[in-house]
């Protein structure tokens, strides 16, 4: 059961929302501006009923084409706000009041710290057009008004991980010498035992917290993050954007993440190993010393599109640095088009020199 709350203008009444240009919270009534300690101050004192009742209870939870589905009111308006079990802000699609579920994102599902956005929506949007433009073959409806306001900002879940390892590396390495004397070239080979032992600390290990994108990859391919500029975890952050929270527990991915380091050891112990004409490595072993796991939202926007022939295109950028990631669909009849084009100016081209011939 979710606590549903929107956080209010202190001075009007209205729906504050988080503004990625100045790192600060706007409402779009008065024109306000708060930071994060001005809200909390002011929600803090409040002693009306309002933020109490604005901690509206989940009336139902339904099952619909086997999926979970839970239902919310909103506090402005009182309609009912439907989302999935990983949803964790939104907006109510009668009075488009931003909500965030305060409840799924307690306890154990606390993150302990926010990325914030930094690019806003209008330059999303103006990176994104830019983008797509210079692709050929895309789908005119691609482009529309309708598509654009598609555009979301989401905040995903992942876990980042610091960790320290201990490996050790054996093998053996060749040095090649080769000289010429007359008509005789001679070789020397000698041969080492290499012997490689090390303490690494790896930092930001990034990996997807949600099942929702092992499909579709769409956030993957905009990492990095600027990890370190994350803050400490406040619901104001996601006042304005949607939000999901983890459905994969860390302990799921307790094999790929060893792996993972294990690799990055391994490769930093033969980044040591030089000045040798061969390397072959025979034996290797990491032990992960400490973890320290930690569960954060990261920003994306987020662009999805559904072809004539019902697939899913995704487009997503990264909400910090504004790499971009996605598949375009390809519109087969403005490519027929094209080729048709490039055939009948060959075409026209091979009768006039046919006629001069």
């Amino acid at each position: 059961m979710a606590d549903v709350i929107t956080h209010h203008c202190p001075n009007c009444g209205g729906p504050l929302t988080f503004n990625p240009s100045d790192q600060k919270f706007h409402c779009d009534y008065c024109l306000s501006i708060f930071t994060v300690e001005d809200i909390e101050t002011f929600e803090a004192k409040a002693t009306t009923a309002a933020v109490e009742n604005s901690a509206a209870e989940a009336s139902s939870i339904e099952k619909t084409d086997g999926s979970e589905m839970d239902l919310f009111l909103c506090p402005s308006c009182g309609a009912q706000i439907v989302t999935d079990h990983t949803t964790a802000a939104t907006y109510c699609y009668f009075c488009h009041n931003p909500v965030v579920l305060s409840g799924r994102l307690t306890g154990e599902f606390l993150p302990n710290k926010v990325l914030p956005f930094k690019i806003d929506r209008e330059k999303a949007i103006a990176d994104f057009l830019t983008w797509t433009k210079k692709k050929r073959f895309v789908p005119k409806d691609f482009f529309n008004q309708e598509q654009i306001e598609k555009m979301t900002g989401v905040y995903f879940p992942y876990w980042v991980i610091d960790a320290e390892t201990n490996g050790n590396l054996t093998g053996s390495g060749t040095s090649l010498r080769v000289w010429v004397i007359g008509d005789i070239e001679y070789t020397e080979t000698k041969v080492y035992q290499v012997f490689r032992k090390g303490t690494a600390k790896i930092k930001q290990l990034t990996k997807n917290a949600l099942t929702k994108n092992l499909q579709q990859k769409m956030v993957e391919g905009v990492q990095p993050f600027p990890i370190d500029q994350a803050v400490d975890f406040h619901t104001e952050y996601l006042s304005g954007f949607q939000a999901e929270k983890r459905d994969i527990e860390i302990i799921e991915l307790a094999d790929q993440i060893q792996h993972e380091l294990g690799a990055y050891t391994e490769d930093l112990l033969r980044d040591t190993v030089s000045g040798y004409t061969t390397f072959t490595a025979k034996n290797k072993s990491v032990a992960v010393e400490k973890q320290d796991n930690h569960y954060m939202l990261l920003p994306v926007w987020l662009v999805t599109y559904q072809a004539a022939d019902k697939k899913t295109y995704y487009y997503a950028m990264n909400g910090q640095t504004g790499k971009v990631s996605g598949v375009l669909p390809i519109s087969n009849k403005r490519l027929g088009l094209f080729s048709a084009g490039i055939f009948a100016g060959i075409l026209a081209i091979a009768m006039i020199v046919g006629y001069f011939l």
